[in-house]
Formats: C-alpha cells, structure tokens, sequence
C-alpha cells in the first residue's frame, strides 16, 4: 500500500472514532469513581470497555488496515527460519567472548594511556 494515497474519511469513521474515545474515557473516569469497588470488578470492567473500544476501532477504515497489517506481519514471521537451540548457544558464546576481549583491549589501551599521561604530566 503506498503511504501517499489519501483515503476518504466517511462521516460513520469520525462518529466511530468519537465512541471509542468515549468508551475509553468511560473506563477511566469509572475507575476512578468507583476506586472504593473491589479491584476484580473494575478490572474485568475495563477489560470488557477495552475489547468494546478495540472492536469499534477495528471497524473503521484506519482498524481495517491495521487489522490487514497485522495478518500481513503475522504471515511474514511465519516465514522465518528461526535458529535451532545450538546455533543460538553458539552465537551467544562467540559474542560473550568477542566482548570480554574488547573489553579486555580498551582496559590494557586506557591503563597505557593512563600511564602516558601520568608520564607526560608527571
């Protein structure tokens, strides 16, 4: 999809967009009202507001293509190769020893020019 194509907002979009931020203030403002309620309740209750809004959101042009994009990124992990168990173990060594030996250079380098400048300086 080319980033540049301008889509057409339909008026039902915006009215959309406006319930899910409604919905969205909704669990917010009664969470807070409602602070003195068991935190079960209020969770499940924003869970519930939260999968409303999602499902609204979903519906609009802007879900739709996000909805695509997610199946789209889904399909390409699944393409993949992933490394087997070894081939991480081996990677994971070779870069902990390539590290505590540049970290063993920079210190032999900065106690060197420690000692230059001490030298220099007296």
């Amino acid at each position: 999809m080319n980033s540049n194509i301008e889509t057409q907002k339909s008026p039902l979009d915006i009215v959309k967009w406006v319930l899910v931020a409604a919905v969205v203030a909704v669990a917010v403002v009664g969470n807070a009202i409602y602070s003195d309620e068991s935190l079960l309740y209020r969770v499940i209750a924003v869970l519930v507001l939260s999968v409303v809004a999602v499902g609204v959101a979903l519906t609009t042009e802007h879900g739709k293509r996000f909805s695509q994009f997610v199946r789209m990124s889904w399909a390409e992990v699944k393409k993949v190769v992933w490394p087997t168990r070894e081939e991480t173990r081996q990677t994971t060594v070779i870069v902990i020893v390539a590290v505590l030996i540049v970290g063993l250079i920079l210190y032999f380098l900065d106690m060197l020019f420690g000692w230059l400048v001490k030298l220099l300086i007296g």
